[in-house]
């Protein structure tokens, strides 16, 4: 046993720590990774004047739509809601009630959702669930949401108490 020590170092332990030298660049300290998660930009609030920059009609700038005061990112679906595209009308801005009402007429691309029937409700729901947060990444959130008319938080808004509402759901 004494004679083996003396040999050095046993060539099975040295086969990874070789292994690895080889495998790593020249001047670096550390294994480079193949997969990178995607650089994902945080949630953020948006006011009305700034959702309305992100309307699609800025060619390069990403489209931007909210529905019940989440905001999407639906550049991806540029032929549908990009600049002279069908539902353009709908982008940089919370078109919640247009959604629900199926509706492009200037008077309905509003959050106000007051006075739509169970149908138009229910419908709204099915949309935001089975095409928005299936299809889009969310973005953020209309500042609306949070806030009063006046910029003030709201205290009485709680994410829990907001209708079909679920923390897992909304990141």
């Amino acid at each position: 046993m004494a004679g083996a020590a003396a040999r050095g170092p046993r060539p099975c332990l040295l086969l990874p720590s070789l292994l690895l030298l080889l495998l790593l660049p020249a001047g670096r300290a550390e294994p480079e990774l193949r997969f990178r998660p995607p650089a994902e930009a945080p949630v953020r609030l948006f006011t009305e004047p700034e959702l309305a920059r992100y309307d699609g009609h800025q060619e390069g700038q990403p489209i931007y739509l909210a529905v019940k005061g989440v905001v999407f990112d639906v550049t991806s679906g540029k032929e549908f809601y990009g600049k002279g595209a069908p539902y353009n009308a709908l982008a940089g801005k919370d078109s919640t009630r247009g959604v629900a009402k199926m509706s492009l007429d200037p008077a309905d691309l509003t959050h106000d959702t007051t006075g739509l029937t169970e149908e138009e409700l229910k419908s709204l729901d099915d949309i935001f669930n089975n095409v928005y947060k299936a299809k889009y990444p969310i973005v953020g959130y209309t500042s609306r949401r949070i806030l009063n008319e006046d910029g003030s938080p709201n205290l009485d808004f709680k994410p829990e108490d907001q209708p079909h509402f679920s923390i897992k759901d909304e990141f």
